[in-house]
């Protein structure tokens, strides 16, 4: 064994023995439990950043233990290898976002590989691959023949000069963030999934998930369940002209408070209602308005946040309830795409119709207030508007005094009656649209017929491959201009006919690799039945918070059906999630004269502290001059500063890496990075190892297995910390996810290893028995150090063929405890009494210490107060 701890030497060894072995290559076993371990995969950007080594190394930690444990451990890795940043790549550096991907990925599996992850890199699979999308491909032709999968116009934002569609955040002040043109809304055909249709399954089967609560409570807003009342406000006569038969006899919106229909002062519709249309047709000012909306954001999230707009239509419709006649505006903050395109606004009891009645001069009127009355004041709407317990109806006619519930009802029979309105159940959620006008993602499997309309192309014909060495220009997709790609025959009538040039968004690719990897070589099915019958749902699923809601709900959405078509036997992709926290640093800039920031890599910058140890100025090294402290932030290209893995590995090695990143903070919470405390992980390896190293100098030895109760007291005191730390490391990584706690348990174990007397018949075997489970603990978090030490103390097999440790029951067992001696509340001595000690024998030991006896200064205690099994304060 060396005597000095080199990574740069052990821990390549390590990972070519695993190697070598085949160590995490997993195969169906039915004679052990299973274990499926999953971390969400990256996309292929060109470096592992530390957000990465911490997800995978969670991900490591539960499937170690796991397999410890007796499990048969499956922990996959892929790469969600499509999408716009390989595009956008592409047009910086002029080349091909195949090359660009795969070249990326090489460097990633390397850096992977040297964290010593226990991946089972057989089942490997990068989603860019025909292998991969052809069964993707397959699987939408058959759910577009059952009418899953339809095709209909949708709103995009469209970039006039570059002919392409553009994501939200790709519009930056209403311009394309590349041209710079104005962005206009366009109605483009797409094709959507019904996922409105698996809406109540959605949110029935998350009551079964183990999942922290906060991310269902996401997965429900977004699903957005509302039982409510839909409202017809019949058009005034005066009011029809050049209105389309479908919209001229009234105007239809959904509430979730019809108890609140008195109180309606206008009505709000999207920019393209009929209605708005028709008033337009003879109102210039309206017809720009109209067209400055349709050029807005078709963002649903961007509507709560921007200024509102509008502009009144001279048309009127009339409420049901009362016969007024209420004025129709057109506003920038309702969207065609969203329910009726027409909303009931009551800005007495609604923030934003309040503050758009506010800015127009529009009526307020109060329908609703507390049981005990007090002033009305809008700008408090926020302190009891929704309320549904402690309010009635005022202002209401015959329904003033209802609480919510009474009035809910009385006003959706009223409506009934009046055929103005029923109760319905509405989602929040939209159907899934999946057209994307861009190259770099998989082919929709759809071939444009004249004769023939949409045809799926045939199975025998998939996959329907993206041609790879093609370099984008920026104008659009270039799928468009390529005859080679787009020209064909139809699989029905044989005539001319054209390839669908649009590409799949890429969450469907993130939506179904769960289960891919389950059978990632078979070139004959989706995914082998005996395997998905064996590996079910993912038992652990690990990844970031910010992706808590669409591509868990896509993934959920596709095990359904994925689930329908037969292909595997669950409902639910994965049992269990950890959301993990952000990696935290530094951040330091100057500003430009312009008014931006250069930011500078922490790396480059020297620190002074103040007494508290608080940063309090900083120069950049390379030219001596100061730069601003910009405080924590998540590490980011943009704010430049993150942390290289490799550097890391390189100066330190993977395993201090690992170490820092699961001690530093809990997994859910954000981590901040830490210079000192990254050192400070390796001070506690390289203690370890010459902890070890001084042990096994004297020759080997066997581990204690024989009566606890002869052992002397300072052997019995480290078997009970040994065996307590084993039951709380497993309760840690197992039950709590905790792994912070269990490095600071075993720690702790070390701490009182080194201040044990061995002298004597079974010191060696106890040390060898607390030095074994140590690194058996300690396995999951630093595996190289761990199974490199294991075979200096141990040459009989390898630690990855060991079970884990099991706690000793008569370990502990406590015969004698040791007490804290305090006097008024300060540590004076300590007493080691016989566990099942009196109380008053306990206070009599207290008092005869030399240290109490000292303190005390003669005085007679006040009162005495004892905490079993932990600390004895004498008061005087």
């Amino acid at each position: 064994m060396q005597e000095h701890y080199q990574p740069s030497v052990s821990e390549p060894a390590a990972q070519q023995a695993w190697a070598e072995q085949g160590v995490f290559n997993a195969k169906e076993d039915a004679s052990k439990p299973k274990f499926y371990c999953l971390s969400m995969f990256p996309y292929p950007s060109g470096k592992l950043h530390m957000g990465h080594v911490r997800n995978y190394t969670i991900g490591d930690v539960l499937s170690r233990f796991k397999r410890l444990n007796g499990f048969n451990v499956m922990q996959p890795m892929g790469w969600d290898a499509f999408g716009m940043p390989a595009e956008n790549a592409a047009l910086k550096n002029g080349t091909a976002p195949a090359k660009w991907t795969y070249e990326n990925i090489a460097y990633m599996r390397g850096q992977l590989k040297s964290l010593g992850f226990g991946i089972d890199w057989q089942r490997e699979l990068a989603t860019c691959t025909p292998e991969y999308y052809r069964w993707e491909q397959l699987l939408f032709t058959k759910l577009f023949e059952k009418g899953v999968i339809y095709k209909k116009l949708g709103t995009v934002n469209w970039d006039p000069v570059d002919q392409t569609v553009l994501a939200n955040e790709q519009v930056i002040d209403g311009r394309g963030w590349r041209s710079g043109a104005v962005v206009e809304k366009r109605e483009i055909p797409m094709y959507y999934f019904k996922i409105t249709d698996y809406a109540e399954a959605l949110l029935d089967d998350l009551e079964g998930l183990d999942w922290p609560e906060q991310v269902k409570t996401m997965q429900r807003n977004w699903i957005g369940k509302s039982r409510g009342m839909t409202v017809r406000f019949a058009v005034a006569e005066d009011s029809r002209q050049g209105l389309p038969e479908s919209h001229a006899d009234y105007i239809q919106v959904y509430t979730t408070r019809p108890d609140t229909l008195m109180g309606a002062t206008y009505l709000a519709v999207a920019a393209e209602h009929p209605l708005a249309a028709a008033a337009a047709q003879s109102h210039p000012e309206l017809q720009a308005f109209i067209a400055e909306c349709k050029a807005g954001s078709v963002a649903e999230a961007d509507m709560a946040t921007m200024e509102k707009k509008g502009l009144p239509t001279g048309r009127f419709v009339v409420n049901p309830l009362n016969g007024e006649r209420l004025e129709v505006w057109v506003a920038n903050y309702v969207l065609w795409g969203y329910g009726d395109g027409a909303v009931m606004a009551v800005p007495a009891h609604d923030e934003r119709d309040f503050e758009f009645a506010n800015k127009f001069g529009l009526p307020v009127k109060q329908v609703i207030e507390l049981d005990e009355p007090q002033p009305y004041d809008p700008k408090n709407w926020h302190e009891w508007y929704g309320a549904k317990e402690g309010t009635r109806l005022i202002n209401s006619g015959e329904f003033d005094g209802l609480d919510f519930q009474a009035a809910f009802n009385a006003i959706g029979a009223k409506l009934n009656a009046l055929g103005a309105g029923e109760a319905k159940t509405q989602y929040r959620l939209r159907d899934w649209g999946i057209s994307r006008q861009r190259y770099w993602g998989c082919p929709i499997p759809i071939i444009h017929c004249d004769a023939c309309g949409d045809v799926p192309v045939p199975a025998e014909q998939l996959p329907v491959v993206l041609p790879e060495d093609v370099i984008p220009d920026g104008s659009g997709s270039p799928l468009t201009k390529m005859p080679e790609f787009y020209e064909t025959a139809c699989p029905k009538c044989g005539g001319h006919a054209k390839r669908e040039t649009d590409t799949m968004d890429t969450f469907m690719e993130s939506s179904w690799y769960q289960f891919r990897y389950m059978s990632p070589q078979d070139d004959s099915q989706m995914v082998e039945p005996a395997a998905a019958a064996y590996w079910q749902a993912a038992d652990q699923y690990i990844g970031g918070i910010e992706h808590a809601i669409l591509h868990l709900l896509y993934a959920r959405f596709f095990t359904k059906l994925m689930h329908g078509e037969g292909i595997v036997p669950v409902r639910e992709p994965f049992n269990r999630l950890l959301t993990q926290g952000m990696v935290l640093a530094q951040t330091f800039y100057r500003v430009r004269e312009d008014g931006g920031k250069d930011w500078f890599n922490p790396a480059d910058v020297d620190l002074t502290f103040d007494d508290k140890g608080r940063p309090a100025a900083a120069v950049l090294r390379a030219d001596g001059q100061p730069v601003e402290i910009g405080g924590m932030e998540k590490m980011s290209k943009s704010k430049n500063n993150g942390v290289d893995p490799q550097a890391i590995i390189d100066t330190y090695g993977a395993d201090t890496a690992r170490l820092f990143m699961m001690f530093a903070a809990p997994p859910e919470q954000s981590l901040e990075w830490n210079d000192a405390a990254v050192e400070g992980a390796h001070r506690f390896l390289r203690r370890l190892w010459r902890t070890v190293y001084e042990f096994q100098k004297d020759g080997a030895a066997s581990a204690f297995s024989g009566n606890h109760n002869e052992l002397s007291g300072s052997l019995k005191d480290l078997r009970f910390k040994l065996h307590n730390t084993i039951a709380k490391v497993s309760d840690d990584y197992g039950r709590r996810q905790q792994f912070n706690t269990a490095v600071a348990a075993v720690m702790e174990l070390l701490n009182q290893f080194d201040k044990t007397d061995f002298a004597g018949e079974y010191g060696r075997a106890v040390a060898q028995e607390t030095l074994e489970a140590v690194l058996l603990l300690l396995w999951p978090i630093v595996p190289h150090i761990s199974e490199n030490l294991w075979a200096a103390l141990r040459e009989d097999s390898p630690l990855w063929q060991q079970r884990w440790p099991q706690s000793d029951p008569a370990a502990l067992v406590q015969t004698e405890i040791e007490m804290m001696v305090q006097v008024n509340g300060k540590l004076r001595d300590k007493i080691t009494v016989a566990a099942d000690a009196p109380k008053d024998a306990v206070e009599a030991a207290a008092l005869a210490t030399a240290g109490a006896q000292k303190f005390m200064e003669g005085k007679a205690p006040k009162k005495i107060i004892v905490v079993p099994k932990r600390l004895v304060n004498i008061v005087v």
